[in-house]
């Protein structure tokens, strides 16, 4: 498959007809040249590799939008048309956040509570009594899903109604009970958005258009459940194996309802992340709400929150959701307490390449952050290959440190490492805090195994420990 690649540089690139000195603006804030041409690069490496037809990228830095581009062929057929930034992709479970804000809006208003019962609301439904609304969303709540696939069933070809879909599938025996287990669950979401529906007394699309889209300035979202062919929209596609890309067609009305319904461009899925970054929209009570882990009835965690997968990535909190709906995979990130959000689209179903690209693109955006530990791994990969030959740079080391490595420790290091000679890869895995010291942990891969090295360093940069374990 040929693609043309084009990249297209929002922030960077409006230029307004010359004012006054004193009047004119400040210039938006942009990624340098050398760092667009890495994106560019990485972008087209990832869609030559998937064979994804196209992919729209947006990148918030430091709380502001720094860089729109479009890549690769939006429609292969009946003539291959160049993929652009205001072109509009579906998103998939991506709108689960936007869903759940909406039941946080009403929350704010006194007119639900995420601890009601279903059976307020929905009282036929299986165990409705015992079932709460946060349940729904963050798919604790036991309701099978109905659309585990990676594909759409035929049904999903044919019109349905919300109400169908919880005939269906929330009218069967749980598959767990309430609280007990975290099992992803489109149910969950069609009937949190039918509650919403009940409790605001207008259609879901139409609250979230009045209360989260026109505040906030996005005006490329459609209703990709009920319009998937909206002016504006680009064609999804889908492969069998290694095949080709070949149109994937849509589901009829009413499948994706409240659980993966929206359509947007990035710029404005980004515009959104900042408003998460910022906190501009929902009340402090509920972005908490929105963003905290749910802990099972067991106390163990499930790295979800409210329509987000909730982490810390190399000391980074994170924030992130995925999303698939035919012809369509997507990734949305957001580093809240960097500024940095990373938003990735593209037009092919079951695809890796937004998780391949946001990736790369995240390597990029914090790799001046990341300066010191690049610095350090060599600083410890140095170390290792000397452990190999017994001996190490005492002038690196605390007196502690200094302490542990006896004689007979090196002689033990030596011994152990040396016939395994140099590892093929050296690796830094993760930093983080302890004792006043900055911990950070590699791996040393070699063809047939693999070792844990960490160490601790001071204030000073001096190391107080070094130590190497199997792990493989």
């Amino acid at each position: 498959m040929q693609s043309t690649f084009a990249c297209f540089i929002v922030s960077a690139s409006l230029f307004c007809a010359m004012q006054p000195a004193l009047a004119r603006k400040p210039d938006p804030p942009s990624f340098e040249p050398a760092t667009i041409q890495r994106i560019d690069e990485a972008a087209a490496e990832v869609l030559k590799r998937t064979g994804v037809p196209s992919a729209s990228v947006a990148v918030v830095k430091d709380g502001h939008m720094v860089y729109s581009q479009a890549y690769g062929s939006a429609e292969l057929e009946p003539k291959v048309m160049r993929a652009r930034p205001a072109m509009r992709y579906a998103i998939g479970s991506i709108s689960k956040q936007f869903t759940a804000s909406a039941v946080l809006l009403l929350q704010q208003q006194g007119k639900l509570s995420l601890d009601d019962k279903v059976a307020k609301y929905f009282p036929r439904l299986t165990r409705a009594s015992e079932i709460t609304i946060r349940q729904l969303l963050t798919h604790t709540s036991g309701y099978q899903d109905y659309w585990p696939q990676d594909y759409m069933f035929a049904a999903m070809r044919q019109p349905t109604q919300p109400a169908a879909i919880l005939d269906r599938w929330a009218r069967q025996s749980l598959d767990y009970e309430p609280g007990a287990r975290w099992q992803y669950s489109n149910t969950g979401y069609v009937l949190a958005g039918l509650i919403v529906e009940k409790v605001s007394g207008e259609p879901l699309y139409r609250f979230l258009e009045r209360r989260i889209f026109a505040p906030l300035g996005l005006e490329s979202v459609s209703d990709f459940d009920t319009e998937p062919l909206a002016h504006g929209t680009v064609p999804g596609y889908e492969s069998y194996a290694l095949g080709p890309p070949r149109a994937a067609g849509h589901s009829g009305p009413g499948w994706l309802f409240g659980a993966g319904g929206l359509a947007m461009n990035a710029a404005d899925l980004a515009r959104w992340d900042i408003s998460l970054i910022n906190r501009t929209l929902l009340s402090a009570d509920s972005y908490r709400a929105l963003e905290t882990e749910t802990l099972l009835n067991s106390g163990a965690g499930t790295d979800y929150a409210l329509g987000l997968d909730v982490s810390i990535d190399r000391q980074r909190r994170k924030l992130e959701h995925g999303g698939e709906v035919a012809g369509f995979t997507a990734l949305n990130v957001v580093y809240p307490d960097d500024g940095v959000a990373i938003v990735v689209l593209t037009n092919l179903m079951a695809s890796h390449a937004p998780d391949q690209l946001a990736t790369k693109i995240a390597e990029i955006v914090f790799e001046h952050v990341d300066a010191t530990d690049t610095a350090r791994t060599a600083q410890a990969k140095a170390i290792y290959e000397g452990l190999l030959a017994g001996r190490i740079d005492r002038t690196l080391f605390t007196p502690n440190a200094n302490g542990y490595f006896s004689a007979q420790a090196l002689a033990d290091f030596q011994a152990s490492l040396e016939p395994l000679g140099a590892p093929k890869e050296f690796k830094h895995v993760r930093t983080w805090q302890r004792g006043g010291m900055t911990g950070r942990s590699y791996h040393a891969v070699y063809p047939d195994r693999k070792l844990r090295v960490w160490t601790y360093e001071m204030p000073d940069g001096k190391l107080e420990q070094l130590q190497i374990q199997a792990i493989e």
